[in-house]
């Protein structure tokens, strides 16, 4: 579990609806346009970074842009979890983990939150952006679906700009398969700079994706899994810490739940959402 334990969940916002894995999918929301995520960003030309053998550990970083820290109303207290934008027609949303944003069986959804990305030392470079809505699988919310610990957050303009006007966005990756080398950027709440570690993923199980790597402390649930990434133009978002024990319980294993459709007809909503006047 990779999460500040004893955040409270408060406020119910909106929740995706749909119905059991491989049904058809139905949503109650407000009426708009079902878009698709942008195409992938392209691998680059530059060398492939190698993988590491055995286990790697996480190592500082020093700048990042599309990745923050999400916090309960301010910087004044700890960073509980990790988010990054994800791109929309907007450029507003950000992807997470949903058991960030809600509590899941017998919880709620968790209110005034702000998020900070490129957040280090104290300082946020790119600004404090306060979070006006949040969105999970009703699956999640209902029973703590382990297979949807995938959450979207719509982030309120800031001076007049939307937050990925501001730092840039990833892409989302949908069905990316098992094996994926990605680069993972997280927060520790030991922390005030993000950890990030390269690897390939694996298989875990039917509906969930692992990662190897030491350093993944409480805090970085929700932490994008890059692939094709480029410092400058992002990279694909194909997992989030979470899903099999929330991000899991030993800190050099995380987990993530696989994004199928499921995870596509929440971005879907999401997207309706966002477009939606406050």
């Amino acid at each position: 579990m990779r999460r500040l334990l004893c955040l409270l969940a408060s406020v119910a916002l909106l929740a995706g609806c749909t119905e059991a894995r491989g049904g058809t999918p139905h949503v109650a929301a407000r009426a708009g346009s079902v878009e698709t995520p942008s195409p992938s960003p392209s691998p680059t030309s530059a060398t492939p970074t190698p993988l590491p053998k055995g286990t790697p550990t996480a190592k500082a970083l020093t700048a990042g842009r599309r990745v923050g820290a999400i916090f309960s109303h301010d910087t004044s207290g700890t960073h509980f979890c990790t988010g990054s934008t994800v791109d929309s027609p907007n450029h507003n949303l950000i992807i997470t983990a949903a058991h960030c944003l809600h509590g899941g069986k017998g919880s709620d959804y968790t209110s005034d939150l702000v998020f900070v990305p490129g957040y280090h030392d104290g300082k946020a470079p790119y600004g404090v952006w306060k979070i006006r809505s949040l969105l999970v699988d009703t699956r999640w919310a209902h029973d703590s679906d382990e297979d949807l610990d995938v959450g979207f957050a719509i982030v309120a303009p800031l001076n007049g700009r939307n937050v990925g006007d501001v730092v840039g966005v990833n892409t989302l990756g949908i069905d990316p398969g098992f094996r994926n080398v990605v680069r993972v950027t997280g927060y520790p709440m030991r922390s005030d700079k993000p950890v990030t570690c390269v690897n390939a993923t694996a298989k875990e199980d039917t509906y969930q994706l692992r990662f190897a790597c030491n350093g993944y402390f409480p805090g970085t649930s929700g932490s994008p899994w890059l692939a094709d990434f480029d410092p400058d133009r992002g990279g694909r978002v194909v997992g989030v810490i979470g899903g099999r024990e929330e991000g899991g319980d030993e800190d050099d294993i995380s987990y993530s739940s696989y994004f199928d459709d499921d995870v596509k007809h929440l971005y879907d909503e999401a997207v309706r959402e966002s477009a939606s006047p406050q």
